[in-house]
């Protein structure tokens, strides 16, 4: 009799057991769907610059980002710059690429000694496809902010096709290396910058041997563009 009893109590309280579970679990994973599924699904927009909207943007940017302080790490060394205030655009546009990560791993792809070593190209394809991601689009020539093309001075290159106006192509750079400057270079490009450490990186990139177009024979990388201050 006694084990009729216990044989029957246990079946109860195992079957009290099994209720409990039935009930509290889909509790929890209700809960998990309601708090958790939004999150993942939420995307980004697919945000592009372009001439229509660069301007508001980098505007817009330069309130709220004001770092001015990069480090261009190199295969010959590191090369810091400082950032001019006075070109908020250019100022605005390289930290935005920085923080894009557009430079790392491009190169410096036209280098003439005592003149200039131009960076933020490259000939492969990741490069052409981070351009995409980011957008088509020049940025205004602002020249007469009373900076001169002198050694060491960051300036940005104009697109040569269509541009009477020498809008600057954004994602491209390039360093004064030429001994008293290339002042026949003032008015024509945007200064937005000048480098406060690494001149001698400059001066050995600048001395590569490079082929009948300026490209360096051996490939001089930009490892990593970083943000200092």
């Amino acid at each position: 009799m006694r084990l009729v009893i216990l044989f029957f109590l246990s079946c109860v309280l195992l079957s009290c057991e099994g209720k409990k579970t039935k009930t509290i679990e889909p509790k929890k994973s209700d809960s998990t769907s309601i708090t958790k599924e939004p999150t993942q699904e939420k995307k980004e927009p697919n945000f592009l610059l372009s001439d229509a909207n660069v301007m508001e943007f980098f505007l817009d940017y330069d309130q709220k980002h004001k770092e001015n302080t990069v480090r261009i790490t190199t295969d010959f060394g590191t090369i810091d710059v400082q950032l001019f205030e006075a070109t908020k655009f250019h100022r605005s546009n390289f930290i935005y690429l920085i923080k894009k990560q557009y430079f790392d791993g491009t190169q410096f792809y036209r280098v003439i000694q005592n003149f200039v070593i131009q960076g933020g190209n490259s000939d492969d394809r990741e490069t052409s496809l981070k351009r995409r991601k980011i957008g088509k689009y020049l940025l205004p020539n602002d020249y007469d902010k009373g900076f001169k093309h002198d050694r060491g001075m960051l300036s940005m290159p104009s697109k040569n096709i269509e541009n009477p106006y020498k809008k600057a192509s954004p994602f491209e750079f390039f360093i004064v290396q030429q001994q008293g400057g290339a002042h026949h270079l003032d008015g024509d490009y945007t200064i937005f910058g000048k480098v406060i450490r690494g001149m001698d990186v400059v001066d050995k990139i600048a001395a590569v041997p490079t082929d009948t177009s300026d490209w360096p024979l051996q490939n001089v990388f930009i490892r990593k563009i970083e943000i200092l201050k």
